[in-house]
């Protein structure tokens, strides 16, 4: 089936089309798992469900990179923040993430200097303005924001800035992929693949999950027709018992992606195993500051060690980051756990699956 795709990313007919096309072609209830917060938030702010037949069910993954980071990453992060003469850089998503028994806006609240910043390269600049202060950055997030990271790194070596620290929780999509697909055993039939990371990692970074999956795989954009031709392709190949690997972002995504980026981020982080909260420790699947540039890391530099704590009791983050259960099926959800009273990650970023489900959803 050919659509024009001219007519623009959220044009109407064109939905239209792809739905009834999804509706012609698909027979037989289906799993599909989006691996992305933007998309969980996509698929919700502009209908997708109601578009879909009724057996065709879309699950959240393991795509929020502040809700995968686990309780004692968030604890020693609100504990850097806790140190004199520091300031503590994050993105605004992190302020609110309960850790065990305060938050970064508690610390900043009882007077803690906690500055929310737009880019890892903000508090890069608050080190040079603050030379007699440490900086330390909290650095959550994928191969998407991992690169810029680097960078700032690098920068500060090259500046030779000895305040400057960077924090770093980044981690790798594809092995947490390959962890929650249980290498196949899973009730999930497809993948929407992240369309951010893929810009950054190219289409080819993923290939591997299909095949060790053994499921169709789809990188896809967040427009509603990206999300329906994906969709669209991964039932097609699901009813044909294809497995097979598909780029339905050619616009943004190219099968190599930014490799002068992706380069630096290997040569800045060294790949390391790392807890995923709701999953826990995957092999190879998070990125700790190399030896060369280990004087940025606080954790070498003035000795903060993670711990590990358990999660907080009756919270289904995790069961909810790995496709077992939706925020309806958590007994906290609504009840004790709302946007202004979270009791987990799921609630607090923009792009959780429990905020999601609960400004938007069902």
């Amino acid at each position: 089936m050919t659509f024009d795709w001219r007519d623009g990313y959220r044009d109407t007919s064109t939905c239209r089309a792809l739905a009834g096309h999804i509706r012609d072609i698909s027979t037989r209830p289906v799993t599909l798992m989006e691996v992305c917060g933007t998309h969980t938030v996509s698929i919700f702010k502009n209908g997708i469900r109601s578009l879909l037949p009724a057996h065709v069910t879309l699950l959240s993954g393991p795509g929020c990179p502040v809700c995968v980071t686990p309780s004692c990453d968030i604890d020693a992060i609100i504990s850097v923040s806790g140190q004199e003469n520091t300031i503590l850089a994050a993105f605004g998503d992190l302020m609110r993430v309960p850790g065990t028994s305060s938050s970064l806006q508690d610390k900043r609240a009882g007077g803690a200097d906690v500055r929310v910043v737009c880019s890892v390269m903000e508090s890069l600049d608050l080190a040079v303005k603050n030379p007699s202060k440490r900086v330390v950055f909290a650095g959550v997030g994928f191969e998407t924001t991992a690169p810029t990271v680097a960078a700032a790194i690098k920068e500060a070596d090259k500046m030779k800035l000895a305040n400057f620290f960077v924090y770093s929780s980044h981690k790798l999509t594809p092995p947490a992929i390959s962890a929650v697909m249980g290498s196949g055993n899973s009730s999930i039939d497809g993948l929407i693949l992240p369309g951010h990371v893929s810009a950054m990692t190219g289409a080819d970074y993923f290939r591997s999950v299909a095949k060790t999956s053994r499921r169709a795989a789809a990188v896809t954009g967040f427009e509603p027709v990206d999300l329906l031709r994906g969709i669209a392709e991964l039932i097609r190949a699901f009813e044909s018992g294809e497995t097979g690997f598909y780029n339905t972002y050619e616009r943004a995504v190219s099968a190599e992606g930014n490799k002068p980026a992706m380069n630096m981020m290997n040569e800045v982080f060294d790949v390391t195993d790392s807890r995923w909260r709701g999953i826990g420790v995957i092999s190879a699947s998070g990125l700790a500051i190399s030896e060369r540039y280990r004087r940025f890391d606080p954790c070498h530099a003035f000795g903060i060690a993670p711990t590990d704590e358990a999660d907080p009791s009756g919270c289904a983050c995790g069961e909810i980051l790995t496709g077992k259960a939706t925020p309806q099926s958590c007994p906290l959800y609504k009840k004790v756990c709302t946007p202004l009273n979270p009791v987990g990650p799921c609630m607090v970023s923009g792009e959780g699956t429990c905020a999601a489900y609960y400004h938007y959803g069902e």
